[in-house]
C-alpha cells in the first residue's frame, strides 16, 4: 500500500474536497441503498467514505463513479480535483478524456449503420470502395494514410467484425519505425488494435461521405442528448476540463489537437457517458438483436499479452477465466450472467466500465490519475460485489 503523501495532498484540503463534492452531488431522489450483484446492499454514505479512503491511500487525483440498479443510474458522485496543481474540483460538467471508451461508443455506431444496410459485418471492407484503400489521398496527418498497404497481401480480407473484435491482424498502433501492415491472418487471433477500429472508421467515412464526428452526432450523441461529447476537442470544453495526472500528482498538458479517431479520441463527461451506458442497458439506439451481436463472443483470448485491456487475474490461471471478446467490448461469464466491459487508459486517465445486463447492474469509474487503476479491484468489489473484473490495464 502506498503511503499518503501529505506534501502533495494536504489532508484537510483533500477531506474538504470529499465533503464538498459529496454534498453538491447528493440527489435526494436517489435511493439511499445500492443493490449489489449478490443481492446485498450498501449505503450511499458508506460507499462514498470507501471511495474517499481508497483515493487517499492510492493518491488518486480525481474520480467520477456512476452505479446502475434496475438499468438506471442510482449513484453519481464526483470526488477530488480536475486540476490538482490549481486545486480545481471535478464535477458533473467537467470534460474528461475518454481514451478507449471511444471503442464502446463506436461499436454501437457501427451496428446502427449495419441496421441501415450501409455495411454488413462479414463483407471485406475494401470491397465497398471504388478503389484500393491505399489509392486515396490522405486527409489527416497520418491515420488515413494507407500507402504502406500497397504490397500487403492480407489486409483485403479484413471485415468490420474483425476490426471490432480485434482480429484485424493490425498491431495496436503504427510507429515511425513500423508502418501499418497485417502481421497475421485476419480473423484468426485476438490482438488489441486501435488501427483496426480506425481502418473501419476510414472505410465508413469514404463510403458515407460523412466524418466520424458527423456520424456519431447523428447516431449516438444527439439521440442520447450527450451534449458534451465529441470525438474531437471543441472550444466549449475549454471552460471546464480535467487534466491527466501522473503518479506523483503532477498534471500533463492537455492535448487538444487530436483528429477524430474511433479508437481513442472521445471527449466526454461522466454524466454524458453515464447516459450512454444507460442507453446500452435499456437497448436504446439499436435493436436487441444488434446488442446481442455486440455482446456475443467472437474470439477467445488465449493469453494476457494478447489484449491491451484484458483482465489479468493473479490468483488463478488465465485460461480458467473464460475471457472472450465481443464487438468493441470484452465479455466475462459470471454466476450473475454475462459481464460486458470496456476500459480506457492514456494521457494520465484510467477508466473502467462494466454492465451486467441480466441483472440491470453496472458501474462506470473514470479517473484522471495514473494511480486510478490501483483502486479498481477493491472499488468494484465494494460497490457492486464484482469480484470477476480482477484486472490491470496495460
Amino acid at each position: 500500500m502506498r503511503k499518503f503523501s501529505i506534501t502533495k495532498f494536504l489532508l484537510p484540503s483533500f477531506l474538504s474536497v470529499f465533503l464538498i463534492t459529496s454534498f453538491i452531488h447528493c440527489d435526494s431522489t436517489q435511493p439511499d441503498l445500492i443493490i449489489r450483484l449478490d443481492g446485498s446492499k450498501i449505503s450511499r454514505d458508506s460507499l462514498k467514505q470507501k471511495i474517499h479512503q481508497l483515493m487517499q491511500e492510492a493518491e488518486v487525483t480525481g474520480i467520477a463513479v456512476s452505479i446502475f440498479n434496475d438499468n438506471q443510474p442510482v449513484f453519481q458522485e464526483f470526488f477530488g480535483y480536475k486540476n490538482q496543481p490549481k486545486q480545481l474540483l471535478l464535477n458533473d460538467s467537467t470534460n474528461i478524456y475518454g481514451a478507449s471508451l471511444s471503442k464502446a461508443v463506436f461499436s454501437v455506431l457501427v451496428m446502427s449503420l449495419v441496421e441501415d444496410g450501409v455495411i454488413d459485418l462479414d463483407t471485406p471492407l475494401e470491397s465497398y470502395l471504388p478503389k484500393k484503400i491505399y489509392e486515396y489521398e490522405p486527409k489527416t496527418r497520418w491515420h488515413d494514410d494507407y500507402s504502406a498497404l500497397q504490397e500487403d497481401r492480407l489486409y483485403h480480407k479484413i471485415t468490420a467484425r474483425m476490426c471490432l473484435s480485434h482480429t484485424s491482424g493490425f498491431s495496436n498502433w503504427r510507429t515511425p519505425q513500423f508502418d501499418i501492415q497485417t502481421f497475421q491472418e485476419p480473423g484468426t487471433k485476438h490482438v488489441y488494435s486501435g488501427e483496426g477500429f480506425v481502418y473501419l472508421q476510414v472505410v465508413l467515412e469514404h463510403l458515407t461521405g460523412l466524418g466520424l464526428q458527423e456520424l456519431a452526432e447523428e447516431k449516438i450523441f444527439k439521440p442520447l442528448n450527450m451534449k458534451n461529447s465529441a470525438f474531437l476537442w471543441k472550444p466549449q470544453f475549454a471552460a471546464d476540463f480535467a487534466l491527466g495526472h501522473d503518479q506523483e500528482g503532477n498534471s500533463y498538458q492537455k492535448d487538444t489537437d487530436n483528429e477524430p479517431r474511433s479508437a481513442s479520441t472521445l471527449e466526454t463527461t461522466a454524466a454524458d457517458y453515464t447516459m450512454f451506458m444507460e442507453g446500452v442497458l435499456n437497448m436504446k439506439l439499436i435493436s436487441k438483436r444488434s446488442y446481442d451481436e455486440i455482446f456475443s463472443p467472437q474470439i477467445e483470448v488465449s493469453s494476457p499479452t494478447s489484449s491491451y485491456e484484458g483482465p489479468l487475474n493473479r490468483t488463478k490461471p488465465f485460461k480458467d477465466m473464460n475471457y472472450r471478446y465481443g464487438l468493441g467490448w470484452g465479455i466475462l461469464d459470471t454466476p450473475y450472467g454475462k459481464g460486458v466491459y470496456k476500459g480506457g487508459n492514456g494521457s494520465g486517465f484510467q477508466h473502467y466500465s462494466i454492465l451486467f445486463p441480466e441483472q440491470g447492474i453496472g458501474i462506470l469509474i473514470m479517473t484522471n490519475s495514473r494511480n486510478g487503476r490501483s483502486i479498481f479491484i477493491e472499488l468494484l468489489k465494494v460497490a457492486i460485489k464484482d469480484s470477476f473484473s480482477t484486472l490491470e490495464i496495460a
